[in-house]
């Protein structure tokens, strides 16, 4: 098992800057990768960004490339994403998730999930 908790959310106005922390426990050895996700209101959930835990390797929707970035520290069993330029459309419950082999990350089959922590971004 793995356990995801999200922390760092808040209420900003367009044009600040965020930065979510995920802290992961349990079985890290399990993971490939940790995502991102986030769900606006009224709009399904959507992919923001992954990072591979032993790699570094980083993936990110077009429409937050050279605004987020998404980073881990393994020594404190962390991940973070680093948002900046928000925009209204930002606005989501942002969590974290695992997967726990490439192809679960790349086909979005996350095995486990933290409890979202809102964003909130006023124009």
């Amino acid at each position: 098992q793995v356990q995801l908790i999200e922390s760092g959310g808040g209420l900003v106005q367009a044009g600040d800057s965020l930065r979510l922390s995920c802290v992961v426990s349990g079985r890290t050895s399990s993971m490939h990768s940790l995502g991102w996700f986030r769900r606006a209101p009224g709009k399904e959930r959507e992919f923001v960004a992954r990072i591979t835990w032993n790699d570094g390797n980083t993936y990110y929707k077009d429409s937050v490339k050279g605004r987020f970035t998404v980073s881990r520290d393994n020594a404190k069993n962390t991940v973070y994403l680093e948002m900046n330029s928000l925009k209204p459309e930002d606005t989501a419950v942002y969590y974290c998730a695992a997967a726990t082999s490439p192809m679960r990350a790349i086909w979005g089959q996350y095995d486990y999930w933290g409890q979202g922590t809102q964003v909130t971004v006023s124009s």
